[in-house]
């Protein structure tokens, strides 16, 4: 976005202030309802696993971008700037449009989540948030989050420090009665999350993949101060606000789920509805405790949706501006906001939010590992890039060997974090990737340049038959489960 009310060229951003867009982008809805997806995917010892991996995975991400940001930095516009001059304008677009995707999904899980805490004051009226009721509220806020960036970001800046308490406060007092209600017996009852705690390695490495989209989704947001990276002032704050974002919410990630073991079991934590800190606040405290944890979570929510409708637009408008979007994307109103960019993402999460009452399931759940899934091809390409810039060093540059060894542990991670998704998330990935397919096309073309490279050509031959494959299983039923929506009733009617 043309952030100009935020940080002007001439001053920009300081290291606390891109260290609160790192945090405000990490810390959102995921965590409140964190506690329950952990125990729906794992038991105690394979979460500290999966935290495990995580932690260091991202680390080497977060490297990654430190070592990009100081090599390559005329590339400010972030995480598609690097997929495109590593690996042509087909990739970069490709980047480019993950991130975008990833960004406006999220957003319905953020619409999710306001109305299933709404739901705990009104359920006659809201439910679990699920409903037409719930539709209705989500556009008005839609819209109006809508208005608020048009009028310009300096406009919603004061939020921050509302939706920063909102967040902190209620997670200080969860993490305080969770210490406090500990019992180690019950924390020690299902270690490994099977039956009769028996170790079986087959079991505990499922309970680690099932896990990755849960702890990747609450981190995406590292790359926070990379897309804004432009507006720094100064360029060595970047890596340092990341490094100090990602550390404090590591480690409130990792207090909170495995402490909430030893207050109750991994099937009673499953079971609990959205959003679910509240709920087991509830059993802890009494009501009080879900009255808190519920306004905290809609205001934090809520400035967690500006901050990602924020990203959302940024990204397109600095991909138009460089030719990997169309043009349009890069108009501007008289504040410097991206009209264009932030229609477009609307409309779609518009749209999607329509389907929300047919959703069998948790939608937030569906919503965040649809968006999780999106957002790994970024995450991989970059990692990739940081892997062929090292290499191609010459032998005698400092610190060559450890970025090469960060180049290639950023890599493992992303293509595990693919694999771990599984073939289904694969696939639905697929089907949001390949209508981009036809822009990028009709923008080469408007623009005069050629198509595809070779290699770009057998890429978009290997989307178009994943998306070919994709569409068959999708009519044959084999990713209802995973949509929430049977395809053949949508047919039927």
């Amino acid at each position: 976005m043309a952030i100009k009310q935020l940080a002007r060229k001439k001053d920009g951003l300081g290291l606390w202030s891109l260290t609160g867009l790192v945090v405000g982008s990490m810390i959102g809805a995921g965590i409140f309802n964190l506690v329950q997806g952990t125990a729906e995917a794992a038991g105690p010892l394979a979460t500290i696993i999966a935290w495990l991996i995580t932690g260091v995975g991202m680390i080497f991400l977060i490297l990654s971008f430190r070592n990009l940001t100081i090599k390559k930095p005329k590339l400010n516009a972030g995480v598609y700037s690097y997929a495109e001059a590593g690996f042509g304008k087909y990739v970069g677009f490709n980047s480019a449009w993950g991130y975008w995707i990833s960004a406006w999904i999220g957003n319905i899980a953020y619409a999710v989540a306001v109305f299933s805490a709404l739901g705990y004051f009104f359920p006659d009226l809201f439910g679990k948030g699920q409903n037409w009721a719930s539709v209705v509220g989500m556009s008005v806020l839609l819209w109006s989050v809508h208005l608020l960036i048009l009028k310009g970001v300096k406009t919603a800046s004061f939020i921050n420090a509302l939706v920063t308490a909102a967040k902190l406060i209620p997670l200080a007092i969860f993490l305080l009665a969770i210490f406090l209600s500990f019992k180690v017996g019950l924390f020690n009852q299902d270690l490994w999350g099977l039956a009769g705690n028996n170790f079986d390695m087959g079991a505990v490495i499922e309970q680690v993949k099932n896990m990755m989209l849960v702890t990747v989704w609450v981190f995406i947001g590292i790359e926070g101060a990379v897309v804004f990276s432009g507006h720094a002032k100064k360029r060595s704050d970047i890596i340092k606000a990341t490094l100090i974002g990602f550390a404090g919410v590591l480690s409130i990630y990792v207090l909170m789920t495995v402490l909430a073991f030893g207050v109750a079991t991994q099937k009673d934590l499953a079971a609990l509805d959205s959003p679910a800190m509240s709920m087991l606040l509830e059993r802890l405290v009494g009501p009080w405790g879900a009255w808190l944890v519920n306004i905290g979570l809609m205001i934090a929510v809520l400035g967690g949706w500006l901050a990602w409708t924020m990203f959302a637009a940024e990204l397109p408008y600095q991909a138009a501006k460089n030719k990997t979007f169309p043009s349009i994307f890069a108009k501007e109103n008289k504040v410097g906001a991206p009209v264009v960019s932030l229609l477009v993402t609307n409309i779609l999460v518009q749209i999607f939010l329509l389907t929300i009452p047919g959703t069998e399931g948790s939608a937030y759940n569906i919503g965040i590992s649809i968006a999780t899934s999106a957002i790994l091809i970024p995450y991989a390409l970059t990692a990739f890039y940081q892997l062929k810039v090292s290499l191609q060093e010459k032998k005698t540059v400092k610190y060559r060997a450890f970025n090469i060894f960060v180049g290639v542990m950023a890599s493992v991670y992303a293509v595990w974090l693919v694999y771990a998704a599984g073939m289904q998330y694969l696939l639905i990935t697929v089907f949001l990737y390949a209508p981009g397919m036809l822009v990028y096309v009709l923008m080469q073309i408007k623009n005069r340049k050629k198509i595809f490279t070779l290699y770009e050509l057998l890429l978009a031959v290997v989307v178009i038959a994943l998306f070919a494959y994709a569409v068959q299983q999708l009519l044959a039923g084999a990713l209802d489960d995973t949509l929430g929506i049977k395809i053949a009733d949508l047919i039927g009617q």
